[in-house]
């Protein structure tokens, strides 16, 4: 640990933990990206089953760590990780191995329960290994680590997806949380009094009732679930749109990541320049831009064959989905720095602490709703070419070689971004709401006073 002056020196097992976490990132990301697709071609289910497993898989991933961190505590850092891994690697090796259903849920609660003991003790690994002159720079390098890991995920199973088939991409994660799980088991050993920053199992119950109780708290964390929902539909929507019209050789694996690289490039500029804004209107940005990230990618109907932009000639969706994905990106950097400070002025006085261990659960519901409304939406618009009769399929299969127009069941799959739009506009609206109402009562409450 550092004792003064500021530097990039840290103990052995920070850096341990940030390359176990890279790990852990490429295995969540490399799968989840695929998972829809995987449940419909490997396991057989339809567009509605897959989104609400999909998007009950990524919710949980966000819940269960407030409830799993009091079991982590009382094993250790050491025994946790070694848990988690051994879990993550299970999981994904199961999803490798079986195509089944039950099998597959199994997996996926193994892959879940992994997670939620990785997210506690990796950063109370950073926190404990790092002291107040070096914190913040522990937690940037932990931060940039995070999206490394996602970037290097999804950019190694597109070709695996393309060359092998969409049933090896669990391999890939399975491999990766392995090499974790060595990692762990050779070189991480915790110093000092390294326990992880949570609470009983009781007192994660209580303040979890607590914040969704207080309605002016469970109202925002509803509103700003829309913009979540649309976020997420990079994992629950996108994949199998792009794949469906445009072809197997696109990467959406690829496409995804335009979005955690704008946040690298951009999020120190942007949280600068918000730093002085109330939080209400740095989020009210964010709120306004990501109805229009939904917009672009409904674009690509608007044009005619490929476009060529600079000397290089792309697919209209490939053009679209990289505009629309990089829209939210920056909304994401205006959102980001401020969605704390806003929620814990939700909290009442003593308990802002408590509101902000639960600040994320938007993101749990906006997965839950998110994964239904992509499987309803896309076997309304953008249905699965299996679903449907030969005739239609091979129709299709043309479409995507060039040699025809698509079947009428794709001419308005465009419409699946239309009502991700009106999602956002939504929640805009709603946000709107929510402030002036606020401030009216908050008003009242101090001319009362």
């Amino acid at each position: 640990m550092s004792t003064g002056a500021l530097s990039w020196r840290f103990p052995r097992m920070f850096w341990t933990g940030n390359a176990a976490e890279l790990c852990e990132r490429a295995a969540y990301y490399g799968t989840f990206i695929a998972l829809r697709t995987y449940l419909i071609r490997a396991v057989g289910l339809g567009d509605v089953q897959a989104g609400v497993i999909a998007g009950m898989f990524g919710g949980w991933i966000y819940l269960m760590p407030f409830l799993t961190g009091a079991v982590a505590d009382r094993m250790g850092f050491r025994g946790a990780l070694m848990l988690a891994f051994g879990l993550l690697t299970a999981g994904y090796s199961v999803l490798g191995a079986f195509h089944t259903l039950a099998p597959v849920i199994a997996g996926l609660v193994l892959i879940v329960l992994g997670g939620a003991f990785v997210k506690p003790v990796i950063t109370g690994t950073v926190s404990k290994s790092s002291d107040e002159t070096n914190r913040a720079r522990a937690f940037s390098i932990f931060y940039m680590v995070v999206n490394i890991g996602s970037f290097t995920g999804k950019t190694i199973v597109a070709p695996m997806r393309i060359q092998m088939g969409v049933e090896t991409v669990p391999w890939f994660s399975a491999g990766a949380s392995f090499i974790a799980l060595i990692l762990v088991a050779l070189t991480y050993r915790p110093t000092g009094s390294a326990a992880a920053q949570t609470r009983s199992m009781g007192e994660a119950l209580r303040g979890m009732w607590l914040a969704v109780s207080n309605l002016r708290f469970l109202a925002l964390i509803l509103i700003t679930a829309g913009f979540w929902a649309i976020q997420q539909q990079l994992y629950l929507s996108m994949p199998d749109f792009v794949l469906r019209m445009a072809g197997e050789a696109y990467k959406p694996e690829w496409y995804a990541n335009i979005n955690p690289l704008v946040v690298v490039l951009l999020v120190v500029a942007v949280t600068q320049f918000v730093r002085p804004w109330k939080p209400q209107n740095a989020i009210l940005v964010a709120m306004m831009l990501i109805p229009f990230s939904a917009l672009a990618m409904a674009m690509s109907s608007f044009f005619h064959g490929n476009v060529t932009l600079l000397g290089v000639v792309l697919h209209p969706i490939t053009l679209m989905m990289i505009i629309g994905i990089a829209i939210q990106g920056v909304a994401e950097c205006f959102l980001s720095p401020k969605w704390l400070e806003f929620a814990s002025l939700q909290a009442p006085k003593g308990k802002e602490g408590t509101f902000l261990g639960f600040a994320h659960l938007n993101s749990f519901f906006a997965s839950v709703m998110g994964g239904w409304f992509s499987g309803e939406l896309l076997t309304r618009y953008c249905p699965e070419p299996g679903s449907l009769p030969e005739a239609v399929r091979q129709q299709h299969a043309a479409a995507l070689a060039g040699q025809g127009p698509m079947p009428a069941e794709y001419a308005h799959a465009h419409y699946l971004w239309y009502a991700y739009a009106l999602v956002g506009l939504t929640s805009l609206v709603a946000m709107l709401v929510f402030i002036g109402v606020t401030r009216q009562l908050d008003a009242r409450r101090q001319a009362k006073a």
